[in-house]
């Protein structure tokens, strides 16, 4: 019988291939930006953050602190929870954009006139944010970090907490943060930093070499 050549219609696949893509293209939603620039510190830690169940603490280089978690659900919940607790009398459109915005580093007192904000005003508006008051003294009123940590807590238990601290700031500012967890009983967190070579020489650079000593 004589030969003949194959021939595959690559029609069909071309077509759900660019309806995945518009598919995609169309449904997905996109991080917000975050409010402030924060260059890290480095460090050789090579731990990957979990995908999901996040809690970010962010510290920029004037010391100002900023709160995100990063499941909508549990933002919708928590937001609902300060409401009532602060008296806030939220809107339900300002807790919609709490709900799909970024961090927030404003204290309660402002909190509902920041949300009421465009996406332009809030821009500006982070530029001038006074952050979250904290105190290292959990129970203090004036320590409003506090309850943004106990509350997403109470909302998802699941939560990793994360610090993001910018490598100018302050030790004093960490230490509030850091203390405020530990006036909850938290004791397991990360802190979140670029990534740097192993320095030849040391216990880490001779582990990652598999026990060989440098000559």
């Amino acid at each position: 019988m004589p030969k003949k050549s194959t021939n595959v219609d690559m029609t069909a696949m071309c077509d759900v291939a660019f309806l995945l893509l518009t598919f995609f293209m169309l449904a997905t939603q996109f991080k917000p930006d975050e409010p402030v620039t924060v260059t890290t510190p480095n460090s050789i830690s090579e731990v990957p953050l979990p995908d999901a169940d996040i809690m970010l603490i962010t510290v920029d280089p004037d010391g100002r602190i900023f709160f995100s978690i990063d499941n909508q659900n549990v933002r919708n919940d928590l937001i609902t929870k300060l409401d009532e607790q602060k008296g806030l009398n939220l809107t339900a459109e300002e807790k919609n954009n709490f709900i799909i915005g970024a961090s927030v580093g404003v204290p309660f007192s402002q909190l509902k006139s920041y949300l009421a904000a465009s996406v332009d005003e809030k821009a500006k508006l982070d530029k001038s944010a006074p952050g979250i008051p904290t105190d290292t003294v959990v129970t203090s009123e004036k320590n409003e970090l506090a309850l943004w940590i106990k509350e997403a807590r109470y909302s998802n238990p699941k939560l990793r907490i994360t610090i993001k601290a910018d490598a100018k700031a302050s030790y004093p500012d960490i230490k509030e943060v850091i203390s405020t967890l530990e006036g909850w009983k938290i004791f397991k967190f990360s802190l979140i930093t670029g990534l740097k070579a192993v320095p030849p020489g040391t216990a880490a650079y001779e582990e990652s070499m598999g026990g060989m000593k440098s000559e």
